[in-house]
């Protein structure tokens, strides 16, 4: 007896149960409904020396932590050492926007060091026009903890970061966090956001035009946070990216040899790169970085640029992680 056809009428998908959020935190009345403590007290006293104005003390609705909204003298204002370089384009089409409106409507957020200066890790380009628009004064959100402004940079939105960006920011902040404390590296996971950021980092220090894009996928694989004191481990990043160096290095003298030979593409230390990373064949663990990077340094050595074609190159196009 012949089977009976199955029904054409498809099922309807089950709903996916709503997830359930646990309401936490203060509620709008309870931000200002008890009196500052002392500590808070002393810092408004300070701001105010310092030629400041407080509009405000609060506590934040989330964490409940006490925070100041203060007007503060521009001049005694400045941007952490930590983080990205400025963007003047960024800057002037910022500048040209507050300017139109005729208002600043995004506070910097701030803290105070002790010798009466604010440090801003997230307000970079915002301070750069507001200076350039000539203001005298500039609203903050006052922090009270200084080691805040370490970690706020993952808040640091404002422009999306290029690898070469990323890599001097967190590397900047990595050498100011080891002067201060010999937390482990693997404490700052979240800072640092990927370890090859701050291998990378030392290298684009040493030499600006690093080709750091063409490596940064190469290394991934061997890369981890250490659990070792920040002062160590980052020496154990300059020797890495001393490696990362010579190898480029290598990698530049095969690319002229190719140039020579007449092949001309924009992908040519892609490609040498490529041809050299034995990583790709390697399933499971990649080993050590040092292992690695001695292979195909190796490997960049013995390259004979004789056996390569132009359908090889042709096929080997392609884009990387914007520089």
């Amino acid at each position: 007896m012949p089977k009976a056809a199955k029904s054409a009428t498809p099922k309807t998908p089950r709903k996916k149960k709503a997830k359930t959020i646990t309401p936490r935190g203060l509620n709008a009345r309870e931000v200002t409904s008890t009196a500052a403590p002392s500590g808070i007290r002393q810092l408004s006293e300070q701001i105010e020396s310092d030629g400041g104005a407080i509009l405000a003390a609060y506590r934040d609705p989330l964490g409940s932590h006490w925070q100041l909204l203060a007007a503060l003298p521009i001049e005694l204002v400045e941007p952490t050492p930590y983080q990205r370089d400025l963007s003047e384009t960024h800057v002037a089409k910022l500048g040209v926007a507050i300017d139109k409106l005729d208002r600043f409507l995004d506070p910097v957020i701030a803290t105070r060091t002790p010798e009466g200066k604010y440090w801003t890790p997230n307000g970079h380009h915002r301070l750069a026009a507001m200076r350039n628009l000539g203001a005298k004064s500039i609203v903050a959100l006052i922090v009270p903890e200084q080691d805040i402004a370490h970690r706020m940079l993952v808040l640091n939105t404002e422009k999306a970061h290029n690898v070469r960006e990323r890599a001097l920011a967190v590397v900047r902040l990595a050498t100011g966090l080891a002067a201060l404390d010999d937390s482990n590296e693997t404490d700052y996971e979240l800072e640092f956001e990927e370890p090859r950021l701050l291998t990378l980092g030392f290298c684009y220090q040493q030499n600006g035009r690093f080709s750091g894009s063409v490596y940064s996928s190469v290394i991934k694989p061997v890369e981890a946070f250490l659990k070792k004191p920040l002062p160590e481990a980052l020496e154990i990043r300059r020797h890495r990216a001393d490696q990362l160096l010579e190898l480029d290095a290598q990698v530049a003298d095969v690319v002229a040899r190719l140039k020579a030979r007449g092949f001309e593409s924009p992908y040519l230390k892609n490609f040498v790169v490529a041809r050299i990373n034995h990583l790709r064949f390697v399933r499971g663990d990649k080993g050590p970085f040092d292992e690695a990077i001695a292979k195909m340094l190796a490997a960049a050595r013995r390259f004979d640029t004789n056996k390569v074609k132009a359908d090889q190159l042709a096929a080997s196009g392609g884009a990387t992680e914007p520089e």
